[in-house]
């Protein structure tokens, strides 16, 4: 190696590591300020069934967020893969079908989340009467999700290798046995990541719930009351000012809840390909 692409390594791998040592700065900063801040701020009164002002309860909002959240993977995640499934296996490689499918999905991940609860609110809550709903709410993150889903399933599905096919259809395994027995699970990890990103994106989202799910702070009787998420609970509790440490309690729980989702899931994707 000459010396000048010896120096060029090196800057590269420097640069590398200033920008990982920047991430993992910042992230353990925001982590260790929530949980310094929120910490205290916890108490068996946040935890009630019912929400009162003294109380400012986030058990409502923590089980519409868990409702959310389901209702929405329930109905983007089959739509996700199945999608990804046809572009990758089915349609003709290159064709402008594939092209133009995968750059309007690029083109709707960019989409700010607002304009996806604008768009929610004018279909679902006031063109199909859903209201201010916990249906309306999930259906509204189902179409922002779903563009993830789809790339990361479509890209997962891709790595893996045609030998895999190939072997199948030499064992004399049809087309649909050989996706859903042989490439399927073998792209379950990187599937998984997408489905991950997308649970990410919806515990935290705010302001495309704000216009479809509205800010109640109960639990609804049924998918068609209003209801808040813990995103839309954490926002409202500061927007006020009258809690906000309260608010820095409610981080602490949203925080952890993350991490424990992707740590479910990451175990989940294991145990998925090792069987």
């Amino acid at each position: 190696m000459s010396g000048k692409a010896k120096a060029e390594s090196i800057v590269l791998r420097t640069l590398v590591y200033l920008a990982a040592a920047v991430t993992i700065t910042a992230l353990a900063a925001i982590i260790v300020y929530i949980l310094i801040k929120g910490i205290p701020a916890l108490s068996w009164d946040m935890f009630s069934l019912k929400y009162t002002a003294e109380n400012c309860s986030l058990l409502p909002a923590l089980i519409n967020t868990v409702v959310v959240t389901a209702l929405s993977l329930v109905i983007a995640v089959p739509l996700g893969i199945f999608s990804a499934i046809y572009l990758v296996e089915y349609a003709r490689r290159g064709s402008r079908l594939v092209s133009a499918v995968r750059l309007t999905a690029e083109t709707l991940s960019g989409i700010p989340s607002i304009v996806y609860g604008l768009f929610g609110y004018l279909l679902f809550v006031n063109f199909l009467g859903f209201g201010y709903s916990l249906l309306a709410g999930a259906l509204t993150l189902s179409i922002m999700i779903l563009p993830v889903i789809m790339r990361t399933s479509e890209e997962a599905l891709m790595s893996v290798p045609d030998s895999y096919r190939e072997g199948s259809f030499g064992l004399g395994a049809g087309k649909l046995r050989t996706v859903f027995r042989i490439v399927l699970p073998s792209a379950v990890p990187g599937i998984m990541s997408g489905v991950i990103l997308s649970i990410g994106r919806i515990v935290g989202e705010t302001a495309a719930l704000i216009f479809t799910a509205g800010s109640v702070a109960q639990i609804p009787r049924n998918l068609l009351g209003s209801g808040r998420t813990l995103s839309v609970h954490l926002y409202a509790l500061w927007n006020e000012g009258l809690d906000t440490e309260k608010s820095y309690a409610t981080a602490v729980v949203l925080l952890l809840i993350v991490v424990a989702i992707n740590a479910m899931s990451a175990k989940l994707a294991r145990e998925i390909q090792k069987g």
